[in-house]
């Protein structure tokens, strides 16, 4: 490998791939969609030409709804839930650049997953469009999310994975 990015750790690409098995499987004959890196997320600013969009996110899990957001590039605008799973090399750029970029383009829910820590924080959007005080979850813990209120992932396999 030349120039090239260390990949994610192994404990981060099980923790990717089970939290995206479910909700693929949740999704299965509803409008939404979860699409796992490497995928584009391209942020316009307004009336930002796609040519000229110069914000372009590759979280680790998204869940898009609004299918009119989707091309074959990934997709243009704010999905409904982003998903980073923290690593050192990445962290600071996560729990900070990235927290108030997702929150000015609109994100509904952003959720940091800590695999070492086993914790997961859950931002969701308010109506001021500010992400509001996170939900704290540990490994005990089943998450929910308000998108999808039957959705239910039980961490302890998240971070037994």
């Amino acid at each position: 490998a030349y120039a090239m990015s260390p990949a994610p750790s192994r404990r981060h690409q099980k923790i990717s791939m089970y939290i995206s098995s479910m909700f693929f499987n949740y999704l299965e004959k509803k409008p939404c969609e979860v699409y796992a890196a490497p995928f584009d997320v391209r942020l316009p600013d307004e009336n930002e030409n796609d040519d000229d969009i110069h914000t372009v996110v590759q979280p680790d899990i998204v869940v898009v709804c609004d299918s009119t957001k989707l091309d074959e590039k990934g997709m243009r605008g704010a999905p409904d839930i982003i998903i980073e799973i923290i690593s050192v090399s990445t962290a600071h750029h996560d729990i900070n650049e990235k927290f108030y970029l997702y929150e000015k383009h609109g994100v509904k829910e952003y959720w940091i997953i800590h695999p070492y820590e086993e914790t997961v924080f859950v931002y969701a959007l308010e109506k001021d469009g500010q992400f509001g005080r996170p939900r704290a979850y540990a490994r005990e813990d089943i998450l929910k999310t308000e998108i999808f209120p039957d959705f239910l992932l039980d961490l302890k396999s998240v971070f037994t994975s």
